[in-house]
């Protein structure tokens, strides 16, 4: 059916900023700190919060699907056309899980993962 776009990866275990440019004049100022992005880590959040419940939507019109098939459960001429709507509803919900997933997965791809912390600016309420 739809195969899902890829997911943004958490912070791993080790996984370390990236290291200066080799190419870069040495200055005081040079010294980066660099912390992971917290609005990439939102993507990967609400990554994980969108795909329990698309699979439990999916699981459960599935299941509704395969019993409406069966002609055990109903043998009507009637049959075929909520049969032929379930599966115009399974189609939707596929569209629709590809978009959202693609959505955040798109937006994954264009956030960086680390961004450089202004050490010399004063924060507010930090």
């Amino acid at each position: 059916m739809f195969v899902d776009p890829p997911a943004p990866q958490p912070l791993q275990p080790g996984e370390t900023p990236p290291a200066p440019s080799s190419s870069a004049l040495a200055s005081p100022d040079a010294a980066v700190s660099w912390e992971f992005n917290p609005e990439y880590q939102r993507l990967v959040l609400m990554w994980r919060q969108v795909v329990p419940p698309l699979d439990t939507l999916a699981a459960t019109l599935d299941k509704a699907y395969q019993l409406a098939r069966s002609k055990d459960v109903w043998d009507a001429p009637v049959s075929g056309r909520y049969v032929e709507e379930m599966a115009e509803w399974r189609t939707r919900l596929g569209r629709y899980r590809q978009a959202v997933l693609t959505s955040i997965s798109d937006q994954a791809a264009d956030t960086p993962r680390w961004v450089p912390v202004d050490t010399g600016a004063p924060h507010a309420f930090s």
